[in-house]
């Protein structure tokens, strides 16, 4: 169970309301005239975090480069429109279960249930990212709050009984909070009155560089995983553990993104490059290092550390140059990379991947950090 892998600690201790001071704008409407808002998290340490209460989505990540210099390394629009007929999760918490399921189906207490196939890759179908109205593209409930003198925001959203065909009435808290040494956390929290299958996760797109700076091929990755999820030809995991060593997939010592990405193997031709999951060797009920990912024209160096088993590494495989982003520029092929601490994609329909089953009277819990330095 979800559960018993990312331990119940305090989620939600030492949070306190912060009222009025959280500085807020509006993001727009939405169609049936509700309103939506941008909250803007800034930590005593500089690192600035703009978030939309549409999708609970990162629309603006400042961090520091070398210099000191504080650069927008999130890619996203600037306008509410844009993420609602375009985005292709730019920063959205996507769910209810992330990443994607077989054939859009899966089996759960002796019933069958069936989900919007909408995604396509290699002309397969399958259930994506929780389906054609996922969290991603709700409004959900944002409350200001402070953790440790810090500027932070819980957004909440429920889930009715049978939204995308899935089970149950699900109650999410999504915690965003910002440190002193410039760290942007991620606590997740869930009850449901019925089993169903959850998988929570942020789908921010990040370039080092700067948002529509250009390609990510030279950022260095380190991944603390020697295997991997193999994939067919539906981007959907075969079952198999993989060992990652000596192959394209070993990131145990820092490589290039670019450095084999055209390499002649199976894995890659099938994903269009990185679009995999690897199954981090440590888990932990407190956040463990997972990657880290340095930008050496900038300095800027990421650590992601997390609670969840697995993190899928995308490169921006699917971006061409046709979105243009918050600063007018175009986002070119692989411009972007994310990274998604998760469960292993497709978990429901494989029982010995580890379980995404969330029970009446149980909670889930899950932490992520993103820890920004620059040197």
């Amino acid at each position: 169970m979800k559960t018993l892998l990312s331990l119940a600690f305090g989620l939600f201790a030492g949070a306190t309301a912060l009222g009025a001071n959280l500085p807020t704008e509006s993001f727009g409407q939405l169609p049936d005239g509700r309103a939506v808002h941008l909250y803007t998290l800034k930590s005593s340490g500089g690192l600035t975090v703009a978030i939309s209460d549409y999708g609970a989505t990162v629309v603006k990540l400042l961090a520091p480069d070398r210099q000191g210099h504080f650069d927008d390394v999130a890619l996203g629009f600037n306008r509410l429109e844009d993420y609602e007929a375009k985005s292709p999760y730019f920063g959205a918490i996507v769910g209810r279960v992330a990443n994607r399921i077989a054939d859009g189906q899966f089996t759960l207490d002796g019933k069958t249930y069936t989900l919007a196939k909408n995604d396509h890759p290699g002309g397969i179908p399958c259930a994506l990212h929780g389906g054609k109205r996922g969290f991603d593209k709700v409004l959900w409930t944002a409350e200001p709050r402070e953790v440790g003198g810090e500027p932070a925001l819980q957004l909440t959203y429920v889930s009715p009984d049978g939204e995308e065909g899935y089970p149950g009435t699900l109650t999410v808290h999504v915690l965003y909070s910002v440190t002193r040494d410039n760290s942007l956390k991620i606590d997740y929290s869930a009850t449901t009155d019925k089993d169903t299958p959850v998988n929570l996760s942020n789908h921010s797109y990040l370039n080092l560089k700067g948002e529509g700076q250009g390609d990510v091929l030279d950022h260095q990755l380190t991944i603390a995983a020697h295997r991997f999820t193999p994939v067919n030809a539906g981007l959907i995991p075969t079952g198999e553990l993989k060992s990652a060593i000596n192959t394209p997939f070993d990131f145990t010592k820092p490589h290039t993104v670019g450095e084999r990405i055209n390499a002649d193997d199976e894995q890659l031709k099938v994903g269009g490059g990185y679009d995999h999951n690897w199954v981090l060797d440590t888990v932990k009920s407190k956040p463990t290092l997972a990657a880290t990912i340095y930008e050496p024209t900038t300095g800027r160096e990421l650590e992601i550390s997390t609670t969840e088993p697995g993190l899928q590494f995308y490169s921006g495989n699917f971006l061409d140059g046709t979105l243009v982003g918050k600063g007018g520029r175009k986002y070119v092929h692989r411009g972007a990379l994310v990274f998604e601490t998760q469960h292993f994609p497709d978990s429901i329909n494989h029982p010995k991947f580890p379980n995404t089953v969330l029970k009446p009277g149980h909670e889930l819990k899950s932490e992520t950090v993103y820890h920004f330095t620059a040197h």
